[in-house]
């Protein structure tokens, strides 16, 4: 079939072509859409994207760890080369961590100043995929379908309330890639030229987030785009423009950071990109196929819903707009699963193509009054669960999961799971008037979850609280010192402290610790007692300790004696006196 050169129009006129012929019912329904889309929009992000940053302490490693390195940018005001505990950390440029930082400097240094990068991120994807949505189909009951879709992805929904800067990444490929679909699809020259200008800040912000990736990855979908479209010299006159402003967003760290460190691009460029992409001792190495399980579970709640896309999509693979969003779906998907490196973050870029699909043909089943889909959608979503609760109760009364003082966190658990049951269970008595209902299920979930995880999970997933219940004499300390990273990190944040000597441990912090200036920082096992006898000469000394293997025992046991113990599942913290 000859390509369409004109795909918005083509689009357009498709959508105004159906709403015509639609009864008049519709009408009234689509005006009530498009007034209301906003606020509740808005009232959802508040309640379930925001209000919920502060019920838990932070996950390490990832969270302990972005939150110190930007409270550390904060407070030595070097912006320029992430340092982590004071010690190099070239893993990632620093556009991340700066968006943490402002988060930090704006709300505080507490846990909602440290997450609400994230939560801001996710939500401006949401707002461009309503944007697309609008674009693609001009049908409100699609833009708002297609919306509500992404924001309760559980994938998407969960990283939004995390510290992390994958929610960042996401947005600079999502703006780059909704930018390319306005600049191909776009007539007025000056609309075009704002567009190709957007992709370049776009794709310039992502590098400053993550590298290499966020250029490659619109270029992946473009290239063969425009080639099917036959305007590969329209992506020739324009992409300079991309490129231009993608270079004025870089250059000016690319240069501080080059003069600052200038071993910098040697170990993020052959550590980050090639080792981690093709090399056997890749970190986080997964076999090819581990994005396909982790796309399912990431579509909950609307996983269901999957094959009837996916068909209708294949069916529709020579319209513009369905091709474009099947390129951004898999083309990404297939690099991301030939690379070595994985983690189940790393597909969320795939994502927002994936809920336009379905969000497509979601609203087409209800305006052909076709229930059946979504009515199995429900059931399953139900099923799972109805499981749930059951495995739970039936592992509270023979290994119970909670203790008996963990009331509320109980409750909380099964407020999550009755939630889940109830929505999904509307949707599927009645899927054409509560299509939508499983995305409450989804947002409960999300943001009450993490507070009700047992205290045993707390304790070991969340060392930042049990530190900040013995706050005030930790910070009387004059030494720190942890066995474990994601320990040494929380303390680290909790005491705005990059100080904390590391016990037996180097893990992530390999490259920065072997630095003349760093290497004093690692205490092996067998010097442990030589520095805490010149550590408590100096003043008194804390000590935050992982103890969960023989090895980890062992380590505490080289340790002196006579100071105060705290403990906590698998944590323990020790206040040692000044000595003579």
């Amino acid at each position: 079939m000859k390509p369409n050169n004109l795909p918005m129009r083509h689009a357009d006129h498709k959508g105004l072509r159906r709403q015509q012929s639609l009864p008049e019912v519709y009408t009234p329904v689509s005006s009530l859409v498009q007034q209301w889309v906003l606020p509740l929009g808005l009232l959802a992000f508040l309640l379930f994207y925001l209000l919920p940053l502060t019920f838990h302490g932070l996950w390490i490693p990832d969270e302990t760890r972005y939150a110190q390195i930007s409270q550390e940018m904060l407070k030595t005001g070097n912006w320029v080369s992430p340092h982590f505990m004071g010690l190099r950390y070239f893993e990632k440029p620093a556009g991340g961590y700066w968006m943490i930082a402002i988060g930090q400097a704006l709300f505080g240094e507490n846990l909602f100043g440290v997450r609400v990068a994230s939560a801001v991120s996710t939500g401006l994807s949401v707002l461009l995929t309503y944007l697309i949505a609008r674009r693609l189909w001009n049908d409100p009951r699609k833009s708002v379908a297609c919306t509500l879709l992404y924001m309760s992805f559980g994938l998407i929904a969960g990283q939004a309330g995390y510290a992390n800067i994958d929610p960042q990444f996401t947005l600079w490929v999502n703006l780059s890639l909704v930018a390319l679909w306005f600049a191909v699809d776009s007539s007025p020259q000056r609309h075009r030229l704002m567009a190709w200008a957007a992709l370049g800040f776009a794709c310039g912000m992502g590098f400053l987030t993550k590298g290499f990736l966020a250029w490659l990855l619109p270029v992946l979908i473009a290239l063969p785009y425009m080639t099917w479209q036959r305007r590969l010299g329209e992506l020739l006159r324009y992409g300079p423009i991309a490129v231009l402003f993608a270079a004025i967003v870089c250059l000016p760290w690319v240069l501080r950071v080059n003069a600052q460190e200038s071993d910098f691009w040697n170990f993020f460029f052959w550590n980050e990109h090639v080792r981690r992409f093709a090399a056997d001792d890749a970190q986080h190495d997964r076999s090819w196929w581990f994005y396909l399980p982790i796309m399912l579970v990431s579509s909950l709640p609307w996983a269901a819903l999957l094959p009837s896309t996916l068909v209708k999509a294949w069916e529709k693979k020579h319209q513009a707009d369905t091709a474009f969003l099947l390129l951004w779906l898999v083309l990404p998907l297939t690099f991301f699963s030939l690379s070595r490196g994985k983690l189940p973050t790393y597909i969320m870029p795939c994502l927002l193509p994936l809920a336009l699909l379905i969000g497509n043909t979601l609203a087409d089943k209800l305006r052909q009054l076709e229930g059946q889909a979504i009515r199995i959608n429900g059931l399953i979503n139900a099923a799972i669960a109805i499981i749930a609760l059951l495995a739970l109760i039936y592992l509270q009364m023979t290994n119970p999961v909670y203790g008996r003082t963990e009331t509320i966190g109980l409750t909380l658990f099964i407020i999550v799971l009755a939630v889940w049951i109830i929505s999904n269970a509307l949707q599927a008595l009645r899927p054409l008037t509560y299509w939508a209902a499983p995305a409450l299920g989804v947002w409960t979930l999300v943001a009450l979850l993490p507070a009700a995880m047992p205290g045993h999970i707390v304790s070991s997933k969340m060392p930042d609280q049990f530190i900040a219940e013995h706050l005030s004499e930790l910070n009387q300390t004059t030494s720190l010192l942890s066995n474990d990273l994601g320990a040494a990190s929380a303390l680290s944040w909790r005491l705005n402290r990059p100080d904390v000597d590391l016990y037996n441990v180097v893990g992530e912090v390999k490259y920065g610790i072997t630095y003349a200036d760093a290497i004093h920082r690692q205490v092996d096992r067998d010097k442990v007692q030589r520095w805490m006898t010149e550590a408590r000469k100096k003043g008194s000394v804390g000590v935050v300790m992982r103890v969960n293997s023989p090895g980890e025992t062992d380590e505490i046991g080289r340790l002196p004696k006579d100071g105060k113990r705290y403990v906590r599942g698998n944590m323990t913290i020790l206040i040692f006196a000044q000595e003579g």
